[in-house]
């Protein structure tokens, strides 16, 4: 192995990469139009792109088929977070929802837990710290986010690392959380927005590194409140 840590990944290896639908009036996500626009093949291993509703429960459900029918050995889930100036590859998923506005059917559960009687947070299983290195590498901003919010991505990224933790044994996953597109932005004056194709960049870099890297940096990411 490399002395920087890093490995050719096995013949078996395989990433999941999914972004998700369309919500709250938008007719764009960026998430889902960030993870089209990635190639076919990352570090020598196949990508596979799929699409998630912006619904709770069925979002969840849907992944898991997903991980069941691919046997992928990777899993990362992209999410649009409006507002945010980088890539931010997320450290912590938490068992709550508390919707500030409805999903995609009309639901809008309030101070629920993800999964009843489920642990009250998961940690990625990413080498998050390199990732975030990986990104920056090629010129696109990128950090550590310790929050998903609350809304479907955490609850898609709980239900991810629960699926981890409790069904498919040794998955590697985790999260992304991505700026929207200058044409969102467009429409809401003042709001930060990076290009798909440089969205795509960085996220090619940070797959490159989940399936790449054995052991994590030892670098701070931290950041005062």
């Amino acid at each position: 192995m490399p002395a920087d840590g890093r490995a050719a990944p096995g013949s078996r290896t395989k990433i999941l990469v999914t972004g998700f639908e369309p919500f709250g009036g938008d007719t764009l996500n960026a998430s889902l139009a960030a993870v089209r626009a990635l190639p076919d093949r990352i570090a020598g291993v196949a990508v596979l792109r799929e699409t998630l509703p912006t619904v709770f429960d069925r979002a969840r459900e849907q992944l898991a088929a997903l991980i069941a029918r691919a046997a992928p050995t990777h899993v990362i889930c992209v999410g649009e977070a409006g507002g945010r100036t980088e890539l931010c590859v997320e450290r912590i998923a938490i068992n709550v929802n508390d919707a500030r506005l409805a999903d995609n059917a009309g639901g809008q559960p309030i101070e629920t837990p993800v999964i009843a009687g489920a642990p009250a947070a998961y940690f990625s299983t990413l080498p998050i710290k390199a990732m975030v290195a990986a990104i920056r590498a090629e010129g696109v901003p990128a950090a550590i986010s310790n929050s998903a919010g609350t809304y479907v991505c955490n609850h898609v990224f709980y239900g991810l690392m629960h699926l981890a933790a409790t069904r498919f044994h040794g998955l590697h996953a985790g999260f992304i959380h991505i700026p929207c597109l200058p044409a969102q932005a467009a429409a809401h004056p003042g709001m930060p927005s990076m290009a798909a194709a440089d969205v795509a960049r960085g996220l090619t870099a940070a797959l490159a590194a989940a399936v790449t890297v054995r052991h994590d940096i030892g670098v701070t990411e931290g950041r005062v409140a």
